[in-house]
């Protein structure tokens, strides 16, 4: 434990290290290429430079003491020492110069001193031992940060939205579409953080959680968000994982810290985002009673616990597991308060659907309407992610505004993927393709209870080779027998046309009759809607390891799980035999249907049913 974090601190350091040598290297090369001369000096010695003199061939000497810099007619340099003994005419007097050549010389006397002749004579010591210097003390500084981090583990670091965050991040519930029993039972959260002395002085004491319940994508972090607007008080914001470390303890300290710094910012809302993953129920997993994760719960319970009457500060979790939640987190006095968010219903769709194509250029001929009608089951995230892919659709078009088209073709590549064009299928895997689609399609239009056909389609996406889209009219909260049936038989419908036309199955019904057996097995082990009676058989884990069960319990004998089985062939073989007999009836419009498949590949509702009225 200890070396790898000794490893993790040690990449830096060497990140550093490597750093100071490329900065010694180009200051190494900047420093000789300065301190290098662009011309070739020669070193001649006095006896030369007179004899140069009288020829006439010098045009300029300069004196800095002792040291006589020359330039020739033809610009070249030279340098040479005159005598200490004497000055420099007299040396030229004893060497035997010309007078009338030497006039003919520019002689120019300059003092030796200055910071440039002291800069020249020091910097070659003094730069060394400057990079020296300069590289330990980089070295000290990673030393000293390493250690610093070392004892910030126990740091919470949640991101901070509302009063004093970002203006722009600030949401309310009027950037919220839907979820309106929701919001009315968060009122009272905000009006406490408001007017918080009205409710202590009569005694109220305050909610010290509120946990939301719901499916990925229903808006429980945005709600939240929404709530901290609304009172105008600061949100911290931190994910459940955040807590948990390799070091024992870190997810305690960073617990500690955390709801400290909330209670400084008094008013305010802490928020904690999946919180499953540390408030999962103890004892039920693998590790023991002092593992990091039991210790980060155990930690988080009594600061909930450890809150005075007077502290103005909420705790809020999402959660979209609340099955697998510890009892102590939702006993009173903690969370208590839980509200469940529901997937959005027609009209919240479309409220949805106007917020997120907010900035939007759409055409006037659009109608969010029917794209809500189109949608059922989808969650506010999904709905943001059809909005956004109908825009990147248009723009890859060259439009400049989103039309219907793209909203509509947006809702099958949300649902099943985007579409496979390089998956080309033969000339005898096509017609599979569309007798199979076009089986599903008449089973299920000749159901009364199955929901209406709206698309039928071969052109590959995802991982489905075709599709048949089927939408209910209006929003079904409950699910009757008759309807599981009908939809038992529509997964038949593929499979039945297959055998029935080309004589073989193939492995596209696969998806189907696994949707199916699953669908059958619920309809007898869970919703007691079969002939074993109004009982459920619903398997039961013993030991919940990362959400999942990994051992199974069984509370019914051999002889009750033989009628399970026996019984699930019969739903199995009635389905299978309703296909056949819808599909051999109308055989005709079956292989209509499929050869307008192969042609056009595509169907719309409205050519759908002029052929199974025709």
């Amino acid at each position: 434990m200890s070396i790898e974090g000794g490893g993790a601190l040690m990449r830096p350091f060497f990140k550093n290290l490597l750093f100071a040598f490329l900065i010694f290297l180009v200051l190494a090369s900047i420093f000789s290429l300065f301190a290098s001369s662009p011309k070739k000096v020669e070193d001649i010695s006095l006896t030369a430079l007179v004899k140069q003199i009288n020829f006439g061939d010098v045009k300029s000497i300069t004196v800095r003491g002792d040291n006589l810099e020359i330039v020739y007619i033809d610009d070249n340099l030279a340098k040479s020492k005159k005598e200490k003994e004497a000055s420099l005419s007299e040396s030229f007097q004893n060497y035997g110069v010309v007078p009338e050549k030497l006039a003919k010389v520019n002689v120019e006397v300059k003092e030796e001193s200055g910071w440039l002749f002291w800069l020249g004579n020091i910097l070659p010591f003094l730069l060394p031992l400057i990079l020296i210097f300069f590289f330990f003390w980089l070295i000290f500084r990673q030393a000293r940060h390493g250690s610093m981090e070392a004892f910030s583990f126990g740091k919470a670091k949640p991101r901070l939205f509302g009063a004093e965050g970002n203006p722009k991040d600030k949401i309310t519930f009027a950037d919220v579409a839907g979820l309106y029993e929701a919001k009315e039972e968060l009122k009272e959260v905000v009006e406490f953080l408001k007017h918080s002395k009205k409710f202590l002085e009569i005694g109220a004491r305050i909610p010290r959680g509120v946990l939301l319940l719901g499916a990925p994508g229903t808006g429980k972090t945005l709600l939240a968000r929404a709530v901290a607007g609304e009172a105008n008080v600061p949100f911290f914001h931190i994910s459940g994982s955040e807590f948990v470390e390799m070091f024992v303890g870190v997810g305690a300290a960073r617990v500690r810290d955390l709801f400290n710094t909330a209670k400084k910012n008094a008013p305010s809302i802490l928020f904690i985002d999946e919180i499953d993953a540390v408030g999962r129920q103890r004892g039920a997993g693998l590790g023991g009673g002092h593992d990091e994760r039991e210790q980060t719960l155990n930690q988080i319970l009594v600061q909930m616990d450890g809150f005075e009457r007077e502290t103005q500060v909420i705790v809020m979790a999402a959660t979209n597991r609340p099955d697998i939640l510890d009892p102590a987190l939702l006993r009173p006095g903690r969370f208590d308060r839980r509200i469940i968010l529901d997937e959005p219903d027609l009209k919240s769709r479309e409220e949805i659907l106007k917020i997120h194509c907010q900035g939007k250029v759409l055409e006037h001929t659009v109608n969010l309407e029917e794209i809500a009608a189109r949608t059922p089951g989808f969650s506010g995230a999904d709905l943001a992610n059809l909005a956004n892919e109908a825009a990147i659709l248009a723009a890859r078009r060259d439009k400049k505004s989103v039309g219907q088209t793209e909203l509509l073709e947006s809702i099958e590549k949300v649902l099943l993927g985007p579409e496979r064009k390089s998956h080309i299928l033969s000339k005898r895997e096509k017609e599979i393709a569309a007798y199979h689609e076009a089986g599903h399609a008449l089973v299920a239009s000749s159901l009364p209870n199955a929901d209406p056909v709206q698309k039928v389609s071969i052109i590959s996406r995802g991982r489905a080779a075709g599709y048949t889209l089927k939408l209910p009219l209006e929003e079904k909260h409950f699910r009757t027998k008759s309807e599981f049936l009908d939809e038992l038989a529509v997964f038949f419908g593929g499979y039945v046309a297959e055998k029935m036309i080309f004589n073989e199955i193939t492995t596209g019904a696969s998806n189907d009759l696994k949707e199916a057996t699953e669908l059958a097995r619920k309809l007898i082990m869970e919703y007691g809607m079969s002939k074993l009676g109004p009982i459920t058989f619903a398997k039961e884990g013993e030991m919940i390891f990362l959400g999942r069960e990994i051992s199974e319990r069984r509370e019914y004998s051999e002889e009750i799980a033989f009628q399970i089985d026996k019984e699930l062939i019969s739903f199995i073989k009635d389905a299978e035999a309703t296909a056949k007999k819808i599909l051999i009836q109308k055989r005709n419009i079956l292989e209509k249907i499929a050869k307008k498949l192969i042609e056009k590949e595509t169907i719309e509702k409205e050519e759908f049913d002029k052929l199974i009225k025709g």
